[in-house]
């Protein structure tokens, strides 16, 4: 993977000298490298695995975001389309900080400027991923009818097809599915979203400046990203009282917060197996009896 790393600096037309490559992290699926050339730091993802669309998936989030002029992500240099068998790469800023006392005040208020940021339909037009898994991601001019088919029956579908959703689960989750309407609204003005927020897809800059990385962009309701942020920890209490002050969660958020965090623990189970599966049933036999 490294040798390809020329190739790509040239497509970027940086052929000055190549300083120093290092391996970094860059999560379970790609190859991430550190790169120094005589002209700037970059931080290259590469993967061999992976369907044209994949890096392009990525930058297009990313640029979305940047354009809400909101909070701040690495800004992108370049990505390949590959072709079958052909490495792919997408080529970011190097973005090196470390957290400061306010850097979680600054993401809750970023990050609720940026979901201000609305379209007139919910989705986003293209397909994207999350995780390793293909995201449909069609307009609908229903968020419930966005959620109930693009999001939980695409996740019924994967885990039917991998053995992972059977029995009892797959009742549940169907009849769960056809039933959305009892619980969750159908929010009329579509936020532009991360998608992925976890705890390690935000990281700190220069000053302590927050940057979101990683994006599985949509644009939906707001409290399925909220409720992510939830489920796995990772978010300071700052975050959330910062977020709530400029964008004030609906009252019955506690109530629909499971339903959304149903969608992550699913792709968990089909990405990681059954050691998610006992979450996923808690939550149906919650609002499934």
């Amino acid at each position: 993977m490294k040798r390809e790393i020329n190739r790509v600096l040239h497509n970027l037309k940086d052929d000055s000298e190549v300083e120093k490559i290092r391996s970094v992290s860059g999560g379970d699926i790609n190859e991430a490298f550190y790169v120094r050339t005589g002209s700037r730091e970059y931080f290259i993802k590469g993967n061999r695995n992976v369907p044209p669309h994949f890096f392009k998936a990525e930058a297009a989030g990313l640029q979305m975001i940047q354009k809400s002029n909101t909070i701040a992500v690495p800004d992108v240099f370049y990505y390949d389309e590959p072709q079958s068998n052909e490495p792919g790469f997408l080529v970011l800023e190097w973005i090196e900080g470390r957290k400061k006392s306010d850097t979680g005040q600054k993401l809750g208020t970023n990050l609720a400027l940026m979901h201000q940021h609305t379209s007139n339909a919910h989705g986003f037009g293209e397909p994207t991923f999350v995780g390793e898994l293909d995201q449909p991601n069609d307009w609908q001019n229903s968020w419930i009818e966005y959620y109930r088919n693009f999001r939980l029956r695409n996740q019924l579908q994967i885990g039917v097809e991998n053995g992972n959703i059977n029995g009892k689960r797959k009742q549940q989750l169907e009849k769960l599915i056809q039933q959305l309407e009892r619980w969750i609204p159908d929010v009329s003005s579509p936020s532009l979203l991360h998608g992925d927020l976890w705890g390690g897809n935000y990281i700190a800059g220069p000053e302590g400046e927050p940057y979101l990385i990683d994006p599985s962009i949509l644009y939906g309701d707001p409290s399925f990203e909220i409720a992510f942020t939830e489920l796995f920890g990772g978010f300071p209490e700052e975050f959330y009282d910062a977020y709530q002050e400029v964008s004030p969660l609906p009252e019955y958020y506690e109530e629909i917060k499971p339903l959304y965090q149903l969608f992550y623990l699913l792709v968990h189970l089909n990405i990681f197996g059954e050691s998610y599966g006992p979450s996923v049933d808690r939550i149906l036999n919650h609002y499934i009896t």
